[in-house]
Order: structure tokens, then sequence, then C-alpha cells
């Protein structure tokens, strides 16, 4: 687990949820970013949706949809 997600989870309970919550919105959109990446690197590397969707733990057609253009 990287230091930032341990910080944000260590810090439940703050005295402010809003920095918080924009915290949590930033490694949201980080964490799509990297999701996004990988899928890329995995396509060119030749796996199937079918893998890609079940390291995702999503189905093959959620998968495609989503990073089709990968």
């Amino acid at each position: 687990m990287s230091e930032t997600i341990r910080t944000t989870l260590g810090g439940v309970g703050d005295d402010d949820p809003l920095a918080e919550l924009h915290h949590l919105a930033a490694l949201r959109q980080e964490i799509a970013r990297l999701e996004d990446a990988q899928v890329r690197r995995a396509r060119l590397r030749g796996f199937s949706w079918l893998a890609i969707a079940s390291a995702l733990g999503v189905s093959k057609q959620a998968a495609h949809k989503k990073y089709g253009r990968a």
C-alpha cells in the first residue's frame, strides 16, 4: 500500500473531513490514471480482455467498454 493511501486511511477521523474528501478525490483520479496505463500496457503485451477484466474484477464487456480504445 502506498504511503499516500496509508496516510489517508490513517487520517480518518481527523478534524477536517472536507480536506480528507479532497484528498480521496485526488487519490481516485490517480488510481484511474494508473489503471488506464496498466490496461494499455497489458493490451500492448497481448493480454486478452478476459484476463484484464479478471484482474480488475469486472466482466470482459465492462473492461472493453471502459478501455476499448487501449
